[in-house]
């Protein structure tokens, strides 16, 4: 029997969250300016990305470098289509399917790989996806990208300005956490926990280990396919440059950081990354004037390392693991009991 982790102790796995954590996103644009919602938008937008990551880490037990390639292919196919008069949502829908495609023809193949392995196929894949966005230029207009694409609309409400888009992104980043959130406590997600648990041992009890893996891959895939054409609407313009390696490696970071057991990591841990990287463009450069190049891998690098070492199951774990455990000596002073592991909530 799975038991219960501190996140589930300390959260019923139940919708009320998801409404408060709404409640809270949608005062937001009343008091804050248009930097900080720029910023929310991108926490909205990886966020996805990360919830899709931490089923594929967390519940899968692999590992993928190149969603940055599936964040790629929806953003491109929503720019491209849109740009020759297909309706927005339709070509949304549209990137799924060929990016849920995608996924499941490198999964034959790829997901006979393990641990490292699985890696770096999957890095591979990403950047074949990279040089593919700036080689095939009569489609994507290569390293320039494209502009202008035309806003998304439902029938007169037209989402042409940040704040609309900021609770589009956030509508729809709740929504993947609820249905990510019910996966995981069904049938279907204790079957991945036992999956990521041991291989060897699910597979003795009967689970289809490939097939398990095969689904979170792809729907972790389609997940991070809807945060791309989310952005290319947002931003009216996709290039090459925002879905090479390190954008792969900080959805990583950005999921594991969080706690891939939980779902509401994936937000912490891309709110986490994000706010960080916006605070490296301003703060590096005073205090390191002749710093250049991708500084920020180190950055990130750092802040791995301290989490794993002081946060090993993730910050939003860790956290409802201190809670916990200040919570039981206030209530029940003489007990010394360590609280459950880490799980999701």
């Amino acid at each position: 029997m799975i038991r219960r982790g501190p996140l589930a102790q300390l959260y019923p796995p139940s919708w009320p969250a998801i409404v408060t954590v709404g409640i809270v996103l949608a005062v937001i644009p009343f008091v804050s300016g248009p930097y900080v919602l720029s910023v929310l938008i991108a926490v909205g937008l990886s966020s996805i990305v990360a919830v899709g990551l931490s089923l594929f880490i967390g519940y899968a037990g692999q590992i993928s470098l190149g969603h940055a390639g599936f964040y790629g292919i929806g953003a491109y196919t929503s720019a491209i289509l849109a740009l020759r008069g297909v309706d927005g949502w339709a070509t949304i829908l549209i990137g799924m399917a060929i990016t849920g495609g995608v996924a499941w023809l490198v999964s034959r193949p790829t997901l006979r790989l393990e641990g490292h392995y699985l890696a770096m196929a999957t890095l591979g894949l990403g950047m074949i996806l990279n040089i593919i966005m700036i080689q095939w230029t009569s489609v994507t207009g290569g390293p320039s990208g494209l502009t202008g694409i035309p806003p998304l609309t439902v029938g007169s409400l037209v989402f042409d300005a940040d704040w609309k888009l900021y609770y589009l992104i956030w509508v729809m980043a709740l929504l993947v956490i609820w249905g990510f959130r019910n996966l995981v406590h069904s049938r279907v997600g204790r079957a991945l926990k036992a999956l990521a648990e041991s291989e060897a041992a699910a597979s003795s009890l009967g689970v289809p280990t490939a097939r398990f893996k095969e689904m979170a891959f792809i729907l972790s895939a389609m997940v991070a396919s809807l945060a791309g054409s989310l952005y290319a609407f947002y931003l009216s313009f996709v290039s090459p440059s925002t879905f090479d390696a390190m954008a792969s490696i900080e959805f990583l970071i950005m999921a594991i950081a969080g706690g891939v057991r939980s779902v509401w990591g994936a937000p912490v841990g891309a709110a986490v990354v994000t706010i960080l990287s916006q605070a490296m463009k301003s703060v590096v450069p005073a205090l390191f004037p002749s710093a250049g190049g991708e500084y920020s891998i180190l950055v990130f690098g750092v802040l791995l390392v301290v989490i794993l070492l002081f946060l090993p199951q993730g910050i939003v774990p860790g956290l409802a693991r201190g809670v916990l455990t200040i919570r039981h000596r206030w209530t029940r002073p003489g007990d010394s009991g360590s609280a459950a592991p880490g799980g999701e909530g």
